[in-house]
C-alpha cells in the first residue's frame, strides 16, 4: 500500500492538468462547425469485421468487456455498436465506461524505490479501442484522398522511412549534380570561360 501512494504522489506531482487547445465545446458550437456530410458513415461491416478480429487472448478493459465475447457475438452487437460509435463521431461524446483505464505502474530499470523508474500503462476498453480503429481508418483515407501530404514527407508515413528519405535526397542531388554538369558542357555556355 505504501508503495502504491508514493507512485500516485509522484505521478501527480508530474502530470499537467491544464486545458489544452481541445477543450470541450458545448453540443450547439459543435454541430454548427460541421455540416452532416463532412462525417462519414460508421458503416455496421466495418464494425462487424473489427470484431471478428479481435484477439480473444488480450485483457479485457475496466467496463468488464471480454474480447472473446465481442468477437463471438460480432453479428449480433455490429449494429446498435454502429449506432453508438456514429453518434459519439457526430457528438464528440464518448460513453463514460469508455474513458475510464486500469493504470499500472511498470518498472523499467535502476532502483526499485524511485518512482521515475516506473512506466505508466493504461488498460483501457476494448470498444473504445475498435472505435479509435475505425476514426483513424477515416483519417488516413481522408488524407490520402485529399493528397494532404506532400510526396517528400517520410516521417510517419506508410512504406516510408529514414531509409526512403534518404534515398530521394541522394536521388534528387544526383540528378541536379548530373544536369549542372551538362549544362557546362553545352556550347553556349562555354563563351564566357
Amino acid at each position: 500500500m505504501q508503495r502504491r501512494q508514493l507512485l500516485n504522489a509522484f505521478f501527480a506531482s508530474v502530470f499537467s492538468a491544464k486545458a489544452g487547445p481541445q477543450e470541450s465545446q458545448a453540443p450547439e458550437v459543435r454541430e454548427a462547425a460541421y455540416r452532416a456530410d463532412d462525417f462519414p458513415l460508421v458503416e455496421e461491416d466495418c464494425v462487424r469485421d473489427h470484431l471478428s478480429n479481435l484477439d480473444a487472448h488480450i485483457s479485457m478493459g475496466p467496463d468488464g468487456m471480454h474480447p472473446r465475447v465481442l468477437r463471438e457475438q460480432a453479428d449480433v452487437i455490429a449494429e446498435p455498436l454502429s449506432i453508438i460509435f456514429e453518434r459519439s463521431w457526430r457528438t464528440g461524446e464518448v460513453p463514460e465506461d469508455w474513458r475510464k483505464a486500469t493504470v499500472t505502474p511498470i518498472f523499467k530499470k535502476g532502483k526499485k524505490e524511485d518512482p521515475g523508474n516506473y512506466r505508466l500503462v493504461s488498460l483501457t476498453s476494448v470498444l473504445g479501442k475498435v472505435m479509435e480503429q475505425l476514426i483513424l481508418e477515416v483519417i488516413i483515407k481522408h488524407v490520402e484522398e485529399k493528397n494532404v501530404i506532400r510526396s517528400s514527407q517520410h516521417g510517419f508515413t506508410k512504406g516510408k522511412s529514414c531509409l526512403t528519405n534518404l534515398i530521394a535526397f541522394y536521388d534528387g542531388m544526383t540528378g541536379w549534380v548530373d544536369e549542372e554538369s551538362r549544362g557546362c558542357c553545352l556550347p553556349g555556355l562555354q563563351q564566357g570561360f
